[in-house]
């Protein structure tokens, strides 16, 4: 039995496909229409509707892309629509303020925008937060051909600025809310929809249905029914199991569950450096982060995935898991071929573990000490992570390249150099040749030429819409170039900086 809270009405649903969406489910049996349908893959926001659930007795609430979410993962939870929101005559701080600042015009986006407005309500920004960023990142998966974005933006503002904007009937009503989502049993099967309870359950599962695909975020999954029409009469959701869902640290490591979302892992490896967090910001838009999972990033082996190449650079390590026990391997071991791993028919992602190596890097020039002459430079140390994403525009795209670089560097030279690059090769790779050649030497213009050449073995990329091979190579040589300017001494800038 699926059983969740449709607004404020408690849902039965006995029988509904394993396969259904929440937007096929509103718009259809439910005739919720106010939830629109766009592009059918997550990238328009026209459906976007709140989901809320339980975190340690608390109400906590997302916004989701609905055209992508299957409707059995709504178990415990509750779902809200945009026909909710208003409070008898009185419309919600988000409505009035597309009404007030006039940004809607045809109405078709409007809907979504406001229920991303309605997920800014319950989550606004910390007092140190850029405000603007904020506000971009939660209407940044909403499209509009219209307004211009301006007046959507003034809206979310007002909202804002609006006195205490989340005491509304959610926020009357939450312990009421918080009482009925705590009285919904866990559900372990309901027509061929699969929750189980915990790793043990699922591996006995997978066992059983090694061809039923495992949902966990569902943002690549989902598109393999909106896009490419594709029906599973069996999934097998994990979204529920808390030991799938964590993201903790020891002295040397970081440990994530294949269940933690690009949202959480923006919150827990942020100190790890301006760069990884830009990059998962970019990982396709809020209500996709919200879902998006590390696991099912790792597991479905896109040549063009964002996180594998990072972790690559950083040694991680990727285990695994069966009935028959654990096995690790390291993550670049892990990708075979074109979508193809590793992983065994009756196995799941278990935990990537990823090394915490990465110590606090020292300005480029040191203060006067004793012993050293006023202002004069001494050999300085450097240890960062730097990544960077090229693609056709800046948010919500699939890379061109994607390469990161763990770099350790003693004055003018490189002591070591872990790469990992995406898009180049059909599984993310390193670039061993270049990191064999660089490795020891000093950086200078000579060697990032033969950097270059040295990255046409490690690499031979196709052309495609994106891209020409030719322009994947160079490309790859910049970022290796744009490496040393930005992480070298000010002698390797010299060095390096004239030709750019």
């Amino acid at each position: 039995m699926l059983r969740f809270l449709l607004n404020d009405s408690i849902v039965n649903e006995p029988g509904v496909d394993a396969d259904l969406t929440v937007l096929e489910y509103l718009r259809g049996p439910r005739n919720l229409c106010g939830t629109k349908e766009g592009c059918a893959s997550g990238d328009c926001g026209a459906c976007t509707a709140v989901v809320g659930w339980l975190e340690s007795g608390q109400l906590r609430y997302k916004s989701i892309n609905t055209c992508i979410t299957l409707l059995g993962s709504l178990h415990g939870q509750q779902l809200i629509t945009v026909e909710h929101l208003q409070d008898g005559e009185t419309l919600h701080p988000a409505q009035e303020a597309m009404v007030n600042c006039h940004g809607s015009q045809c109405g078709f986006c409007t809907p979504g925008f406001v229920m991303s407005l309605f997920a800014l309500t319950r989550n606004p920004p910390e007092p140190a937060t850029d405000r603007k960023a904020h506000i971009e990142r939660y209407l940044g998966g909403n499209l509009c051909r219209c307004t211009g974005y301006r007046p959507i933006i003034d809206a979310a503002n007002q909202v804002l600025d609006t006195a205490a904007p989340t005491r509304d009937k959610f926020e009357r009503n939450a312990q009421e809310t918080i009482n009925r989502l705590s009285e919904i049993e866990p559900a372990s099967e309901g027509n061929g929809f699969y929750r189980p309870r915990n790793v043990d359950e699922l591996c006995t599962l997978r066992a059983r249905y090694p061809d039923a695909p495992i949902l966990a975020g569902g943002t690549d999954l989902s598109l393999e029914m909106t896009q490419r029409l594709k029906r599973f009469d069996k999934v097998i959701c994990i979204q529920q199991i808390a030991d799938l869902t964590y993201l903790t640290s020891d002295k040397d490591h970081h440990y994530i569950g294949p269940c933690c979302t690009i949202a959480d892992l923006v919150h827990g490896l942020q100190y790890l450096g301006r760069d990884l967090v830009n990059l998962l910001h970019r990982f396709g838009a809020t209500q996709v982060r919200n879902q998006a999972t590390v696991g099912g990033s790792i597991a479905n082996a896109s040549p063009i995935g964002d996180l594998a190449p990072v972790f690559i650079s950083m040694g991680a390590t990727v285990v695994l898991q069966s009935i028959d026990g654990k096995r690790s391997l390291p993550l670049e071991d892990f990708f075979v071929g074109y979508r193809q791993t590793q992983l065994l028919n009756n196995e799941i992602v278990r935990e990537i573990i990823v090394p915490r190596s990465l110590p606090v890097a020292k300005s480029r020039s040191s203060p006067t000490s004793e012993g050293s002459e006023a202002g004069s430079p001494i050999a300085d140390t450097l240890s960062v992570l730097k990544v960077y994403k090229v693609s056709k525009r800046i948010d919500d795209d699939i890379s061109t390249i994607c390469a990161s670089f763990y770099l350790q560097r003693q004055g003018d030279r490189i002591e070591t150099l872990r790469t990992g690059f995406g898009g180049m090769a059909a599984v993310p790779k390193r670039a061993h040749a270049l990191e064999k050649l660089v490795c020891g030497k000093v950086i200078d213009n000579a060697l990032i030429a033969k950097a270059g050449a040295v990255l046409a073995e490690d690499f031979q990329p196709i052309s495609d819409a994106r891209a020409s091979a030719a322009y994947r190579l160079q490309l790859a040589e910049n970022l290796f170039r744009r490496l040393c300017i930005e992480t070298g001494p000010e002698s390797i800038v010299s060095r390096v900086g004239e030709h750019v």
